[in-house]
């Protein structure tokens, strides 16, 4: 289902059918705005104005680094300063530096019993306000009790204060810092100095404040630099008594020296280890070798005595053997050659001798060194690593005594910062205009509030005209029905004014009235509503009763009737019948008379309208579903088709009993009679659920008593002209 576009004759209808709530509210509204407008004071009031401009210092020039915050853009900046200017401190200070509460008293209060009295009034009233506020006060001695209770009063200074604040206005200049002051007073002479004043106060307000938030942080600030002063104190008899115990004089060299030793220690030791080990490799060698071959290892045959000796004896053996080829053996040169010879060859063993001997020792040496090294390599490891933990706790000791001396220093510049800067202003104030004494009052603004009034009353019945109408969700518009139920709407019957005594009867009574018409066009809808030939029979129900089902089936049978068609009505409300009732006959058999098995006659035609008979209920039986559902209603509707033209049925409202449903499966349409303004769209689509639940035809819906004007557009199309029987 798309949505319904609304168009602006929509809106025009709502205030058109809510015209009288919109009247109401309006009346009620000027009434009320004309009765405040009347009864206010018609003393004549002055307004005294004043024009200043309020603006951030920057005391960039004594604090350094704190021009950016003062600099930058501040939207409450304004507002806060207003808040301080209607303050009861600023206009206290006002009474007091003009004596508003002993020189000028008279002129707040009427008189002086007239002031005592409101004095008195508002003292009260703030008296009672504060008693529900704070806690009990504890019980004291009947001589405390006057005091404090007179303690607790509020003096006229007060209330004068108060009056000043509340009258206050503030007016900001757009896109400026510019503040208009301005207040108004029935003595203009009083206005002036007022507002003159006020500023004043302000500054001194200001200032005030400036100086109490200097006085305590330079006081906070003191007390703070006293705590750290001795924590800082503390922290350095710690550090100071922490190195006399550790004989710590110059740490950081040794700090630096000790890692160095450290590797020049690793460095030996490694040479000696390795010299020890070449050594030792030696040693093993000549202890597989004879002293001969001893000569044959690189360390000894190195050295240089070794290297002469043989030379030596190469040369002595190179003597031997020129001498004996020339001499012989007893030969007194070669006797001494050979002499020679073997001296050298005892030397050469000698020698082998001591340097194996030598490099023994030097092994040893080496190992003693090797070890020597190791010993000291450890302990300066050690004497690191005590050296580190001392280091460690030393920089935590003096750490200590840097963070307390800068936080010390940081309050100490802090507190000769802030008594500099005490006295300078954080706001600067400048007067642009003075107040002057008003020579003319100003206007009571009565027109104005008059106007208001005027908006306010048309506007605001406006809206409770369309509050109204979107919480109205009954049945109003043919097309809105149509759309929201999906169900066509055959007609729409007037609302009957005057005496409705004769209203089931109104189609017979008044041929060309309005309503006569009404029923008239639905007999048409329901003669066309079907293509081959007109619906034989047609249940008439509701939704709920008090709707018009029973006066909708009467007078629709007397239009059918004057058409010229046979029409049959059935009361099948065997509940609480009203049909014989309608056309004053006997009630003593009918349907239920006829269902429950006897064969009396049951239709009446006698003293009716031509064409028009009638089966009236009958007496009510204990169970009118179990008739209604019996074979004998179906036969006799079957029996009545062959004799009639149109039956209609009058039915028990169906969401009250079944009998309208089981009635429905029976006919070959249902008519379904609404109430404007009384049905519900929830109420509706629930019945119709209910008829399409047992596959009943509807034909469609009636809307009854719907009060159709000359602008109706709700029922455009079915207000029908009403001929005036006159002419």
């Amino acid at each position: 289902m798309q949505e319904k576009e609304i168009h602006l004759r929509d809106y025009i209808r709502v205030l058109r059918k809510r015209k009288q709530t919109v009247f109401t509210f309006f009346i009620i509204t000027v009434t009320l705005v004309l009765i405040g407008v009347l009864t206010t004071s018609q003393e004549p009031m002055y307004q005294a104005s004043t024009r200043v401009l309020v603006e951030k210092s920057d005391p960039s020039s004594l604090i350094e680094g704190s021009s950016s915050y003062y600099r930058s853009w501040d939207p409450e900046f304004l507002e806060t300063q207003a808040q301080i200017i209607t303050s009861s401190s600023v206009a206290l200070k006002v009474v007091k530096t003009l004596s508003l509460d002993t020189t000028y008293k008279h002129l707040f209060f009427e008189d002086e019993e007239e002031g005592h009295n409101s004095f008195s009034m508002v003292s009260t009233v703030i008296n009672w306000v504060r008693s529900l506020t704070r806690p009990d006060p504890p019980e004291e001695t009947d001589s405390a009790a006057p005091m404090f209770e007179k303690n607790q009063e509020t003096s006229p200074a007060e209330i004068i204060a108060q009056m000043i604040s509340q009258g206050i206005e503030l007016t900001p200049v757009r896109d400026t810092r510019i503040l208009d002051i301005s207040f108004q007073f029935k003595n203009p002479v009083i206005a002036e100095m007022i507002v003159n004043t006020l500023v004043k106060a302000y500054i001194e307000e200001l200032l005030d404040m400036r100086m109490q938030s200097s006085t305590y942080a330079i006081q906070w600030m003191s007390q703070k630099a006293d705590e750290e002063r001795i924590k800082l104190e503390k922290a350095e008899s710690e550090l100071s008594a922490y190195m006399r115990a550790k004989d710590i004089i110059t740490i950081e060299d040794k700090i630096t020296i000790v890692p160095q030793k450290i590797t020049a220690l690793s460095d030996e030791l490694t040479k000696a280890e390795t010299r020890r080990k070449e050594l030792e490799a030696i040693i093993e060698q000549l202890r597989r070798v004879s002293v001969d071959e001893a000569e044959t290892i690189p360390e000894i045959s190195q050295r240089k005595t070794l290297q002469d000796m043989r030379k030596d004896l190469i040369k002595a053996e190179q003597t031997v053997t020129e001498y004996s080829k020339k001499y012989g053996r007893r030969h007194p040169l070669m006797i001494r050659s050979l002499n020679a010879l073997k001296v050298i060859q005892e030397n050469r063993v000698q020698e082998l001798k001591r340097l194996t001997k030598e490099i023994a020792n030097d092994y040893d040496l080496a190992k003693t060194r090797e070890t020597d090294l190791t010993h000291l390599l450890s302990q300066a490891k050690a004497e690191a690593i005590n050296l580190n933990e001392k280091y460690i706790q030393y920089k935590i000791l003096k750490r200590d005594v840097e963070t307390n001396r800068s936080l010390y220093n940081a309050l100490i510049s802090k507190i000769k910062e802030q008594a500099v800067s005490e006295k300078v202003q954080t706001v600067n104030v400048w007067t642009i205009e003075a107040a002057k004494t008003p020579d003319i009052p100003v206007s009571s603004h009565k027109k104005r509030k008059l106007l208001l009034g005027l908006i306010l009353g048309l506007f605001g019945g406006i809206g409770l005209a369309f509050f109204i109408e979107y919480l109205d969700n009954t049945i109003k518009s043919v097309e809105e029905t149509e759309q929201r139920l999906g169900t066509p709407v055959l007609g729409v019957i007037s609302l009957l004014k005057g005496n409705t005594d004769q209203i089931e009867h109104v189609v017979t009574n008044e041929p060309l009235s309005a309503i006569s018409e009404n029923y008239k066009a639905i007999r048409t809808s329901i003669l066309l509503s079907s293509a081959d030939r007109p619906p034989a029979c047609l249940l008439v129900t509701s939704m709920a009763p008090r709707e018009g089902k029973t006066t909708t089936v009467s007078n629709l049978a007397s239009a059918l009737a004057q058409s010229g068609k046979k029409v049959v009505i059935i009361d099948g409300d065997l509940r609480r019948p009203r049909i014989h009732k309608v056309f004053n006959i006997a009630n003593t058999s009918g349907l239920s008379t006829h269902l429950a098995g006897s064969d009396s006659p049951i239709i009446v035609g006698k003293n009716l309208p031509d064409g028009i008979l009638v089966i009236p209920s009958g007496p009510i039986p204990p169970d009118p579903s179990e008739l209604l559902g019996s074979a004998r209603l179906n036969t006799l509707i079957s029996n009545l088709k062959k004799n009639v033209d149109i039956i209609l049925i009058d039915s028990p409202p169906l969401l009250s009993v079944s009998d309208g449903l089981i009635l429905s499966t029976q006919t070959d349409g249902v008519l379904i009679v609404t109430r404007a303004g009384m049905t519900t769209y929830e109420i509706a689509g629930k019945g119709l659920k209910q008829l399409k639940d047992v596959n009943a035809h509807i034909t469609g819906l009636i809307i009854n008593g719907a009060n159709i004007t000359k602008n109706s557009y709700d029922y455009y199309g079915y207000g029908y002209y009403a001929y005036d029987t006159k002419e």
